[in-house]
């Protein structure tokens, strides 16, 4: 972005001077351009001063290169009448996408919404200056999902409570584990921790307290097993579910049923 000042004076400095106060800036800190000079009549008299133009290039804001470029990429996507609010702070901002039928931008599980906040936190540090952060959110999508995982946080620490056994959680992304490790942090009898490789890193929940199997002495201990297994067919539905060791969010909203939580956001 250029700002300029077009200076008309009978003295070329006095012009320069008057044109740096016009933009605010020093004379180091501009450019000047000389498009004419003074001419002088008869007698020495001046007959047209010079003029001048002062500028300065400055850089467009990180937030207004990001601005920039959601727009752009909304337009190329079809979406039309999107809004951007934007709360900014010192080094970050957070910009919430708002609209109609927006749902291709929040895509499955907010992989599309994340791909694009990483994408706009790209272009906007194309800028000189320190990093500046961008978190990108759409029809406040983030707090929605963040309830959801708060809640699923929540079921499977009873399941595993109850059951003694880990439940290893669907992959996530490092926000979306770091709520259910807060979560879980503040429960006791349970603990987390984060396994695998990104995109597959899944986070595993954990009893402090795991239950110790009845193994008895001689052939009474495998009476009992054997007396676990021929019953097992006969546990209700609802027992059987103590088994699993793995259960995706999705199955979670399915046991609550519907409407019970954000198991698709309608926009």
């Amino acid at each position: 972005m250029i700002r300029e000042a077009i200076i008309v004076d009978n003295d070329l400095d006095t012009a320069i001077e008057k044109g740096c106060a016009e933009l605010g800036i020093a004379r180091e800190d501009c450019n000047v351009e000389v498009l004419e000079r003074a001419k002088k009549g008869l007698f020495g008299k001046i007959k047209t001063g010079a003029k001048v133009r002062v500028y300065v290039e400055e850089e467009e804001s990180k937030l207004m290169l990001a601005k920039v470029y959601l727009l752009d990429v909304l337009e190329q996507l079809g979406i039309q009448n999107a809004n951007l609010e934007v709360e900014e702070k010192e080094d970050f901002a957070i910009i919430n996408i708002e609209g109609d039928n927006l749902g291709t931008i929040i895509g499955r599980r907010g992989e599309t919404l994340d791909a694009l906040q990483y994408l706009t936190s790209l272009v906007c540090n194309r800028a000189k200056g320190d990093y500046y952060k961008i978190t990108l959110d759409c029809c406040n999508y983030r707090s929605k999902r963040e309830e959801t995982l708060r809640e699923l946080a929540v079921k499977i620490s009873k399941q595993v409570l109850k059951t003694g056994r880990n439940s290893v959680l669907e992959p996530m992304n490092p926000y979306e584990r770091r709520i259910i490790h807060a979560v879980i942090s503040e429960i006791e009898g349970v603990s987390s921790k984060s396994v695998g490789e990104d995109p597959n890193r899944k986070v595993v929940i954990m009893s402090t307290n795991p239950k110790k199997s009845n193994q008895g002495r001689g052939g009474r201990g495998g009476r009992r097993r054997d007396d676990r297994r021929r019953n097992e067919s006969d546990k209700p539905a609802e027992q059987s579910e103590e088994k699993a060791e793995h259960i995706s969010d999705e199955e979670y909203l399915k046991m609550l049923g519907d409407g019970a939580l954000y198991s698709k956001i309608e926009l």
